[in-house]
């Protein structure tokens, strides 16, 4: 049970991955707190911004099944974010059926300015480290996420 123990070089480093993740999801709160949406909302945003950069085509669906949402669950939060101008919808110029979803820039500049100075500051930090570590701390926590997402489809 050595591994377990709170003094293990890896039980370290899930006692500092947890106090990351509560402190943004903390800062996340915060956000959506300040600009009158719900962490889910926050959450949403987040999704369709990395689908963005990946190239991913985000429907509606799409968004629910990351969000663990139901259709009428992910049409209602849609429509808020609509509603505040942060999500608009458009038709897919391959298949006209279906929907995309979009991030508005409003949506954009209101994260940037709320959270660009955490970015900022990650960055410096990176900065101290050299490009083979920085690849090893990427390597982890793809691992860590790929293990997070086999334990919440459990």
């Amino acid at each position: 049970m050595d591994d377990q123990s709170d003094r293990s070089p890896a039980m370290r480093l899930v006692h500092l991955l947890r106090a990351v993740t509560v402190e943004f999801d903390l800062l996340g709160a915060e956000f959506a707190a300040r600009n009158g949406l719900h962490p889910t909302d926050v959450r949403a945003l987040i999704h369709l911004l990395d689908a963005a950069r990946a190239g991913t085509r985000a429907t509606p669906g799409w968004l629910g099944e990351q969000l663990r949402l139901n259709s009428a669950g992910t049409t209602a939060l849609v429509d808020r974010l609509e509603r505040l101008g942060l999500v608009r919808r458009s038709r897919d110029t391959i298949d006209r059926r279906r929907v995309l979803l979009e991030v508005e820039e409003k949506a954009t500049e209101l994260g940037w300015a709320f959270f660009g100075p955490v970015i900022s500051e990650v960055m410096a930090a990176a900065e101290g480290f050299q490009a083979s570590e920085l690849e090893t701390v990427r390597r982890f926590l793809t691992a860590v996420l790929e293990s997070a997402g086999r334990a919440r489809s459990a």
